[in-house]
Protein backbone atom coordinates (compact mmCIF):
# COMPACT_ATOMS: atom_id res chain seq x y z
CA UNK A 1 0.00 0.00 0.00
CA UNK A 2 1.45 3.41 -0.94
CA UNK A 3 1.79 6.17 1.63
CA UNK A 4 -0.78 8.32 -0.19
CA UNK A 5 -3.36 5.52 -0.22
CA UNK A 6 -2.76 4.87 3.46
CA UNK A 7 -3.28 8.54 4.35
CA UNK A 8 -6.44 8.76 2.24
CA UNK A 9 -7.94 5.75 4.01
CA UNK A 10 -6.99 7.17 7.42
CA UNK A 11 -8.72 10.43 6.53
CA UNK A 12 -11.84 8.57 5.38
CA UNK A 13 -11.96 6.55 8.62
CA UNK A 14 -11.39 9.74 10.63
CA UNK A 15 -14.37 11.50 9.05
CA UNK A 16 -16.60 8.49 9.81
CA UNK A 17 -15.37 8.32 13.42
CA UNK A 18 -16.00 12.02 14.02
CA UNK A 19 -19.50 11.68 12.59
CA UNK A 20 -20.18 8.75 14.94
CA UNK A 21 -20.53 5.99 12.33
CA UNK A 22 -17.39 4.29 13.66
CA UNK A 23 -16.93 3.44 17.35
CA UNK A 24 -13.67 4.07 19.20
CA UNK A 25 -12.93 0.34 19.19
CA UNK A 26 -13.57 -0.01 15.45
CA UNK A 27 -11.56 3.10 14.59
CA UNK A 28 -8.64 1.97 16.75
CA UNK A 29 -8.27 -1.20 14.70
CA UNK A 30 -8.16 0.75 11.42
CA UNK A 31 -5.36 3.22 12.20
CA UNK A 32 -2.04 3.10 13.98
CA UNK A 33 -1.87 3.54 17.75
CA UNK A 34 0.01 6.82 17.35
CA UNK A 35 -2.61 8.23 14.95
CA UNK A 36 -5.50 7.10 17.16
CA UNK A 37 -4.07 8.86 20.23
CA UNK A 38 -3.48 12.04 18.24
CA UNK A 39 -6.99 11.97 16.71
CA UNK A 40 -8.57 11.40 20.12
CA UNK A 41 -6.83 14.48 21.56
CA UNK A 42 -8.14 16.59 18.71
CA UNK A 43 -11.69 15.25 19.12
CA UNK A 44 -11.58 15.98 22.86
CA UNK A 45 -10.64 19.58 22.14
CA UNK A 46 -13.57 19.94 19.74
CA UNK A 47 -16.00 18.50 22.32
CA UNK A 48 -14.80 20.93 25.02
CA UNK A 49 -15.08 23.83 22.62
CA UNK A 50 -18.66 22.88 21.72
CA UNK A 51 -19.58 22.65 25.41
CA UNK A 52 -18.59 26.26 25.93
CA UNK A 53 -21.51 27.20 23.63
CA UNK A 54 -19.72 30.35 22.52
CA UNK A 55 -17.83 29.73 19.24
CA UNK A 56 -15.46 32.63 18.90
CA UNK A 57 -14.32 32.28 15.30
CA UNK A 58 -15.82 30.75 12.17
CA UNK A 59 -12.35 29.64 11.18
CA UNK A 60 -12.43 26.90 13.82
CA UNK A 61 -15.72 25.61 12.45
CA UNK A 62 -14.18 25.63 8.98
CA UNK A 63 -11.30 23.49 10.25
CA UNK A 64 -13.71 20.94 11.69
CA UNK A 65 -15.75 20.86 8.47
CA UNK A 66 -12.62 20.44 6.38
CA UNK A 67 -11.68 17.36 8.38
CA UNK A 68 -15.16 15.86 7.95
CA UNK A 69 -15.96 16.78 4.34
CA UNK A 70 -12.64 17.08 2.50
CA UNK A 71 -10.39 14.32 3.75
CA UNK A 72 -8.22 14.29 0.62
CA UNK A 73 -7.19 17.93 0.66
CA UNK A 74 -4.38 17.50 3.18
CA UNK A 75 -2.31 14.61 4.50
CA UNK A 76 -3.60 13.99 8.00
CA UNK A 77 -0.43 12.99 9.82
CA UNK A 78 0.72 13.59 13.37
CA UNK A 79 2.57 16.83 12.60
CA UNK A 80 -0.47 18.28 10.85
CA UNK A 81 -2.64 17.44 13.86
CA UNK A 82 -0.19 19.34 16.06
CA UNK A 83 -0.62 22.37 13.80
CA UNK A 84 -4.43 22.12 14.02
CA UNK A 85 -4.19 21.90 17.81
CA UNK A 86 -2.16 25.11 17.85
CA UNK A 87 -4.71 26.84 15.58
CA UNK A 88 -7.52 25.54 17.78
CA UNK A 89 -6.02 27.21 20.86
CA UNK A 90 -5.46 30.45 18.93
CA UNK A 91 -9.05 30.66 17.69
CA UNK A 92 -10.43 30.03 21.16
CA UNK A 93 -9.06 33.44 22.18
CA UNK A 94 -9.27 33.88 25.90
CA UNK A 95 -10.62 30.33 26.45
CA UNK A 96 -7.69 28.05 27.22
CA UNK A 97 -8.18 24.39 27.94
CA UNK A 98 -6.08 23.27 30.90
CA UNK A 99 -5.89 19.54 31.51
CA UNK A 100 -9.21 17.76 31.12
CA UNK A 101 -11.81 20.14 32.51
CA UNK A 102 -10.32 23.46 33.70
CA UNK A 103 -11.16 26.66 31.82
CA UNK A 104 -9.02 29.79 31.99
CA UNK A 105 -10.22 33.26 31.02
CA UNK A 106 -7.71 36.11 30.89
CA UNK A 107 -7.15 39.66 29.63
CA UNK A 108 -4.21 41.55 28.18
CA UNK A 109 -2.92 45.09 28.67
CA UNK A 110 -5.65 47.73 28.57
CA UNK A 111 -8.32 45.07 28.02
CA UNK A 112 -11.61 44.19 29.70
CA UNK A 113 -13.64 41.06 29.05
CA UNK A 114 -17.04 39.88 30.20
CA UNK A 115 -17.22 36.17 30.95
CA UNK A 116 -20.43 34.16 31.39
CA UNK A 117 -19.92 31.27 33.81
CA UNK A 118 -21.74 27.94 33.54
CA UNK A 119 -24.54 28.96 35.96
CA UNK A 120 -25.22 32.30 34.25
CA UNK A 121 -23.11 34.30 36.70
CA UNK A 122 -21.13 37.08 35.07
CA UNK A 123 -17.54 38.20 35.59
CA UNK A 124 -15.95 41.35 34.17
CA UNK A 125 -12.17 41.07 34.14
CA UNK A 126 -10.00 44.19 34.36
CA UNK A 127 -6.69 44.47 32.49
CA UNK A 128 -4.04 41.74 33.03
CA UNK A 129 -6.35 39.58 35.14
CA UNK A 130 -7.52 35.97 34.96
CA UNK A 131 -9.98 33.49 36.42
CA UNK A 132 -9.90 29.70 36.30
CA UNK A 133 -12.60 27.18 37.20
CA UNK A 134 -13.43 23.51 36.82
CA UNK A 135 -16.21 22.61 34.41
CA UNK A 136 -16.48 19.08 35.80
CA UNK A 137 -17.10 20.02 39.43
CA UNK A 138 -19.04 23.24 38.80
CA UNK A 139 -22.53 21.86 39.60
CA UNK A 140 -21.41 20.71 43.03
CA UNK A 141 -18.91 23.44 43.83
CA UNK A 142 -19.08 26.91 42.30
CA UNK A 143 -15.47 27.95 42.77
CA UNK A 144 -13.20 30.23 40.72
CA UNK A 145 -9.55 31.19 41.13
CA UNK A 146 -8.78 34.86 40.55
CA UNK A 147 -5.51 36.61 39.83
CA UNK A 148 -5.92 40.36 39.40
CA UNK A 149 -9.15 42.35 39.48
CA UNK A 150 -12.71 41.39 38.57
CA UNK A 151 -16.32 42.44 39.14
CA UNK A 152 -18.69 39.55 39.91
CA UNK A 153 -22.46 39.36 39.38
CA UNK A 154 -23.32 36.03 40.98
CA UNK A 155 -26.58 34.17 40.37
CA UNK A 156 -28.31 32.87 43.46
CA UNK A 157 -27.71 29.21 44.20
CA UNK A 158 -25.14 27.14 46.00
CA UNK A 159 -22.21 28.81 47.70
CA UNK A 160 -19.99 30.69 45.26
CA UNK A 161 -16.33 31.09 46.25
CA UNK A 162 -13.61 33.26 44.76
CA UNK A 163 -10.20 31.99 45.79
CA UNK A 164 -7.12 34.24 45.64
CA UNK A 165 -3.59 34.03 46.97
CA UNK A 166 -4.53 36.74 49.49
CA UNK A 167 -7.80 35.23 50.78
CA UNK A 168 -11.18 33.76 49.85
CA UNK A 169 -14.53 35.45 49.20
CA UNK A 170 -17.76 33.48 49.73
CA UNK A 171 -21.28 34.50 48.64
CA UNK A 172 -24.65 33.02 47.69
CA UNK A 173 -25.83 35.59 45.16
CA UNK A 174 -24.54 39.15 45.02
CA UNK A 175 -22.42 41.77 43.26
CA UNK A 176 -18.92 42.59 44.40
CA UNK A 177 -15.44 43.38 43.14
CA UNK A 178 -12.14 41.77 44.10
CA UNK A 179 -8.60 43.05 43.50
CA UNK A 180 -5.87 40.62 44.50
CA UNK A 181 -2.22 41.32 43.61
CA UNK A 182 1.08 41.17 45.48
CA UNK A 183 0.79 43.17 48.69
CA UNK A 184 -2.74 44.39 47.95
CA UNK A 185 -6.14 42.78 48.56
CA UNK A 186 -9.48 44.60 48.33
CA UNK A 187 -13.10 43.44 48.28
CA UNK A 188 -16.04 45.82 47.82
CA UNK A 189 -19.65 44.70 48.27
CA UNK A 190 -22.28 46.36 46.07
CA UNK A 191 -25.26 44.07 46.68
CA UNK A 192 -26.14 41.24 49.09
CA UNK A 193 -23.53 40.00 51.56
CA UNK A 194 -19.93 38.92 51.10
CA UNK A 195 -17.77 36.92 53.49
CA UNK A 196 -14.03 37.49 53.25
CA UNK A 197 -11.78 34.85 54.78
CA UNK A 198 -8.12 35.50 55.47
CA UNK A 199 -6.35 32.67 57.26
CA UNK A 200 -8.55 31.68 60.22
CA UNK A 201 -10.37 35.02 60.37
CA UNK A 202 -13.54 36.05 58.52
CA UNK A 203 -15.40 39.30 58.04
CA UNK A 204 -18.88 39.88 56.56
CA UNK A 205 -19.43 42.83 54.22
CA UNK A 206 -22.82 44.44 53.58
CA UNK A 207 -23.62 46.81 50.69
CA UNK A 208 -21.35 49.93 50.82
CA UNK A 209 -18.79 47.95 52.90
CA UNK A 210 -15.27 47.27 51.71
CA UNK A 211 -12.33 45.28 53.03
CA UNK A 212 -8.77 46.23 52.24
CA UNK A 213 -5.39 44.78 53.13
CA UNK A 214 -2.19 46.60 52.18
CA UNK A 215 1.13 45.08 53.19
CA UNK A 216 -0.69 42.88 55.77
CA UNK A 217 -2.52 45.85 57.34
CA UNK A 218 -6.30 45.36 57.25
CA UNK A 219 -9.06 47.97 57.23
CA UNK A 220 -12.84 47.92 56.79
CA UNK A 221 -14.79 50.90 55.46
CA UNK A 222 -18.49 51.62 55.00
CA UNK A 223 -18.70 54.71 52.87
CA UNK A 224 -18.60 53.89 49.16
CA UNK A 225 -21.74 54.87 47.25
CA UNK A 226 -21.17 53.49 43.76
CA UNK A 227 -23.36 50.76 42.26
CA UNK A 228 -20.39 49.18 40.47
CA UNK A 229 -16.63 49.75 40.19
CA UNK A 230 -15.73 52.77 38.06
CA UNK A 231 -13.10 50.82 36.10
CA UNK A 232 -15.76 48.94 34.13
CA UNK A 233 -16.67 52.34 32.65
CA UNK A 234 -13.06 53.16 31.76
CA UNK A 235 -11.81 55.04 34.82
CA UNK A 236 -9.90 53.75 37.86
CA UNK A 237 -10.72 55.48 41.13
CA UNK A 238 -8.72 55.37 44.38
CA UNK A 239 -9.11 56.53 47.93
CA UNK A 240 -5.99 56.69 50.10
CA UNK A 241 -3.95 54.17 48.09
CA UNK A 242 -0.12 54.01 48.03
CA UNK A 243 1.04 55.42 44.70
CA UNK A 244 2.87 52.23 43.69
CA UNK A 245 -0.44 50.38 43.26
CA UNK A 246 -1.84 53.20 41.13
CA UNK A 247 1.31 53.01 39.00
CA UNK A 248 0.88 49.24 38.64
CA UNK A 249 -2.68 49.75 37.38
CA UNK A 250 -1.51 52.47 34.99
CA UNK A 251 1.06 50.04 33.53
CA UNK A 252 -1.64 47.42 32.95
CA UNK A 253 -3.96 49.84 31.19
CA UNK A 254 -1.38 51.47 28.91
CA UNK A 255 1.17 48.66 28.43
CA UNK A 256 4.06 50.85 29.51
CA UNK A 257 6.89 50.33 32.00
CA UNK A 258 7.07 52.97 34.74
CA UNK A 259 10.44 53.56 36.41
CA UNK A 260 9.68 54.94 39.88
CA UNK A 261 13.00 54.41 41.70
CA UNK A 262 13.63 58.17 41.91
CA UNK A 263 10.38 58.98 43.73
CA UNK A 264 8.62 57.93 46.91
CA UNK A 265 6.06 55.44 45.62
CA UNK A 266 4.55 55.01 49.10
CA UNK A 267 2.92 58.44 48.89
CA UNK A 268 -0.84 58.23 49.36
CA UNK A 269 -3.00 58.94 46.32
CA UNK A 270 -6.68 59.85 46.16
CA UNK A 271 -8.17 60.45 42.74
CA UNK A 272 -8.73 58.72 39.41
CA UNK A 273 -7.33 58.26 35.92
CA UNK A 274 -8.82 57.56 32.51
CA UNK A 275 -8.19 54.32 30.60
CA UNK A 276 -8.87 56.04 27.26
CA UNK A 277 -6.61 59.11 27.33
CA UNK A 278 -3.01 58.59 28.42
CA UNK A 279 -2.14 62.31 28.39
CA UNK A 280 -5.05 63.06 30.71
CA UNK A 281 -4.19 60.07 32.89
CA UNK A 282 -0.61 61.29 33.33
CA UNK A 283 -1.83 64.70 34.40
CA UNK A 284 -4.41 63.44 36.89
CA UNK A 285 -1.93 61.10 38.56
CA UNK A 286 1.49 62.70 38.44
CA UNK A 287 0.77 66.41 38.01
CA UNK A 288 -1.55 66.14 40.99
CA UNK A 289 1.29 64.55 43.00
CA UNK A 290 3.81 67.12 41.71
CA UNK A 291 5.90 64.39 40.12
CA UNK A 292 7.78 65.00 36.87
CA UNK A 293 7.64 62.39 34.15
CA UNK A 294 9.36 61.72 30.83
CA UNK A 295 8.18 59.20 28.26
CA UNK A 296 10.83 57.29 26.29
CA UNK A 297 9.79 55.72 22.95
CA UNK A 298 6.24 55.30 24.28
CA UNK A 299 7.44 52.20 26.12
CA UNK A 300 9.01 53.56 29.30
CA UNK A 301 7.88 56.33 31.63
CA UNK A 302 10.56 57.75 33.94
CA UNK A 303 9.37 59.51 37.10
CA UNK A 304 11.40 62.18 38.87
CA UNK A 305 10.94 64.54 41.79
Amino acid sequence: MTENNKNSKNEFFLSQWMEGTLTDTEFKTLVSKEDFLAYRKLKKGIEVFSALEKPLDNSFINIKNRIKNKPKVRTLNYKWLASIAAMFIFFLGFYTILGNDSILNSTGFGEQKTVALLDGSQVILNAKSSIKYSKKSWKNKREVYLNGEAFFKVKKGKTFTVKTKNGDITVLGTQFTVNSINGFFEVICFEGKVKVTKGNKSIVLNPTDSFREIENKQTKNSNHKEDAPTWILGESTYKSIPLKYVIADFEKQYHIKVEDTKIDNTLIFTGSFSHKNKTLALKTIFDAMQIKYKEIDKKVLVLEK
